[in-house]
């Protein structure tokens, strides 16, 4: 008997955005700055097959080797090919691979992310429903986790899901209340703010500073 693979919210995303990368072919824009989905999709290959090269997606002096890297990636196979090698989805060698729930842990919000910032990044794009438990798997990382992803945030952040439910996420004042689904408050504690639909309550001049902040997990 065939041994069956459960489809986590982080496969299914991951399978959604290699539909849209598809579709979109490997020019389109994306919420990255600077990359567009060919890009996109290169970045994701690293992380997850090139581990001597994915720390510098997150430590600035090892930035330069990890971006030549993406780039020999991108430039060394065909689109459709790099596409193929994240809808595929890490190998068994990896942690991602042979961690049991590690990838579901860790490439949900990665994933759902990134399938966001190519719809967002196309005309007339609207907010999508989340399955109701992937929006409160959404709400509780962001609750447990929004201390370290406002760690650089200049005012104080309490966040608020549409609910009534609140988190801090930055205990300081003067501080802002940030409002939305918790889609919406991920988008914006990842850094994109401009392509949140959120609300902000608090002094004018501390929603300004924390809507041109370099947020990010």
């Amino acid at each position: 008997m065939s041994r069956v693979t459960r489809v986590t919210h982080a496969r299914a995303e991951r399978a959604a955005l290699c539909d849209l990368l598809d579709d979109l072919g490997p020019d389109a824009p994306t919420l990255c700055e600077g990359w567009t989905t060919a890009d996109l999709a290169a970045h994701l290959v690293l992380r997850e097959r090139r581990l001597d090269a994915a720390g510098g997606i997150a430590i600035p002096a090892l930035a330069g080797y990890t971006a030549s890297v993406q780039d020999r990636i991108k430039s060394g196979r065909s689109y459709r090919e790099v596409v193929d090698a994240v809808r595929q989805g890490p190998p068994k060698w990896t942690p991602y691979g042979f961690i049991p729930g590690l990838d579901n842990t860790v490439n949900t919000l990665e994933f759902l992310v990134h399938h966001e910032d190519v719809r967002r990044a196309q005309p007339g794009w609207e907010p999508r429903e989340l399955p109701d438990d992937l929006s409160e798997t959404v709400w509780k990382r962001l609750a447990s986790g929004g201390r370290f992803m406002f760690r650089r945030a200049p005012v104080g952040v309490v966040l608020r899901h549409t609910d009534g439910r609140r988190a801090g996420a930055k205990m300081a004042e003067p501080h802002v209340v940030v409002t939305g689904d918790p889609a919406e408050l991920l988008m914006y504690a990842f850094g994109r703010q401009a392509h949140a639909r959120v609300t902000c309550e608090g002094d004018p001049m501390s929603i300004a500073r924390l809507n041109a902040a370099q947020l990010g997990a």
